[in-house]
């Protein structure tokens, strides 16, 4: 869409705010009922330019659009942290494996 104002044509970004779950409404929810699976097995950059060629208004729509389908095609991973923690209980102080000094480098 354009809009001529003393003879020039100026573009308009209908994109320009929305969220990347609203342009997914706006412009995929017709078709596709969840964005889950749709970025499975693709690279980000071709899924960005496939978007960009065929369904998002500009680039930075695209872009946006397929960050989004690409952060809800997998379950969120916990954080390492978080996992080494749950998989082994915290060591007591009274145990024998508590943490001391390295022994010292034996000379050569």
């Amino acid at each position: 869409m354009s809009a001529t104002i003393g003879g020039a044509a100026y573009a308009q970004n209908l994109d320009q705010g929305k969220s990347p779950a609203k342009l997914f409404a706006d412009s995929c929810a017709t078709c596709h009922r969840s964005p889950r699976g749709l970025a499975k097995g693709r690279f980000r950059l071709t899924l960005f330019l496939f978007l960009k060629d065929h369904y998002a208004s500009n680039s930075s729509s695209a872009w946006a659009l397929s960050s989004y389908l690409e952060s809800v095609a997998s379950p969120q991973r916990r954080r390492s942290g978080d996992a080494a923690a749950k998989r082994s209980p915290p060591a007591s102080r009274s145990s024998r494996s508590a943490i001391r000094p390295p022994e010292p480098v034996p000379d050569r």
